[in-house]
């Protein structure tokens, strides 16, 4: 199963960044120095231009997955099949859902999700559309002339480590579907991995990408390169991450992402939670965030987005997810998850709806998704409009 960790707590910070050219990050050249050959050519390829569009831009389409009863979850099934149905059916209230499902559960999917749910038969191993679906950018100028375009990360199981026989097709299976065009990626990784403000930054997390188990041989500036190439973005702000300790070697979505505003939400964790692992990564990623511009020259403004307290929540598993920064936008809205840490969970949609200012702010149990692993955002995949 997905596994993944705890972190924690509130906080606003509203800690803006000094210099531009910190140590640690790879980033756009400080104001008034000469850019690099390659970062000219990227910034041309972007204004001429391919995009990653933020997910705060409007969408077309959610895509989603529905796990097989004989999937990884086992006895778990039917209660992770719930969460998705009420994530889903959440999310379709605001803009269309197309949920893909093995042929022989499409009908219970549909039962499952109601009629403002689209069901497609495609068989699927899991849940993660996040990762498994394509990543989709816009390309030409910005306007009427915009074409969409999918790109295929070659899906491996995060490096191996699940059976993804049928997921490894799952984006080419929904970009041929929907005819729209296929990038072939040259390195593996999941849109997990990704986070964009749609202005030219890029958060990642070297523990996701710059791994053996996806990019062997690759070097952290070689990768930078093609992700810039891809996704037309100008800085890349790399964080530490973490290897190992969880199925995704520690994907960005769960604990950084970029707000409406521009701010960067942080997922902290609770006081006294000791310098373990996932403490030492968010001081890392911290300290990195504090120091960087984004690739408008503009300071990063932190918030601390609290996780909930383990007390509050009952006996929870050694993968439980509890960030709620794995939130998802929509039109509209915003998707975050309720784990029943009263004040936490109030806490949490205060912080989030005050950055995404307009936005109708809806949370979801989603207790078995998190119990492994993942979250509302690791179980969906959006289709920006052009």
């Amino acid at each position: 199963m997905r596994g993944q960790p705890n972190r924690r707590t509130l906080l606003r910070s509203g800690a803006a960044a000094v210099l531009a050219g910190a140590a640690g990050l790879n980033a756009c050249a400080p104001s008034g120095q000469k850019k690099t050959g390659e970062e000219k050519v990227t910034e041309e390829k972007q204004a001429a231009g391919r995009r990653m569009p933020a997910e705060t831009q409007r969408h077309e389409r959610t895509y989603m997955a529905w796990p097989p009863l004989d999937s990884v979850w086992k006895e778990w099934a039917e209660d992770v099949q719930g969460d998705i149905a009420r994530i889903a059916r959440s999310i379709a209230d605001f803009e269309p859902v197309v949920l893909l499902a093995a042929p022989e559960e499409a009908k219970a999917a549909r039962r499952a999700c109601g009629s403002g749910v689209e069901v497609i038969p495609v068989p699927v191993d899991d849940l993660w559309m996040r990762d498994t679906g394509p990543t989709f950018v816009a390309t030409g100028p910005k306007g009427k002339g915009q074409l969409l375009h999918g790109i295929d990360f070659h899906f491996n199981g995060w490096g191996g480590k699940q059976e993804h026989g049928r997921d490894a097709k799952v984006a080419r299976t929904v970009l041929t579907r929907e005819g729209v065009p296929r990038i072939d990626a040259p390195l593996i990784a999941e849109g997990g991995s990704l986070e964009v403000d749609g202005h030219g930054t890029l958060l990642v997390t070297e523990s996701s990408l710059v791994n053996g188990n996806r990019n062997p041989g690759r070097s952290r500036d070689e990768i930078e390169a093609v992700l810039k190439d891809l996704l037309g973005v100008t800085t890349v702000i790399w964080l530490k991450g973490v290897r190992g300790k969880d199925i995704t070697d520690y994907h960005v979505d769960a604990l950084a992402r970029f707000a409406e505003d521009g701010a960067v939400l942080l997922s902290r964790p609770p006081e006294g939670a000791g310098p373990d692992v996932w403490t030492r990564a968010y001081d890392q990623a911290r300290g990195v965030l504090e120091t960087a511009t984004d690739a408008r020259g503009q300071q990063l403004e932190l918030v601390d987005l609290p996780e909930p307290d383990p007390s509050e929540l009952g006996r929870r598993g050694p993968d439980f997810l509890g960030s709620y920064a794995n939130f998802y936008a929509v039109n509209d809205a915003v998707i975050i998850p309720r784990f029943g840490d009263r004040k936490a969970d109030r806490n949490a949609a205060s912080i989030i709806g005050e950055l995404h200012p307009g936005r109708e702010v809806v949370q979801v149990r989603i207790d078995t998704v998190a119990e492994g692993g993942g979250g509302i955002h690791c179980a969906t995949q959006q289709q920006p409009e052009l």
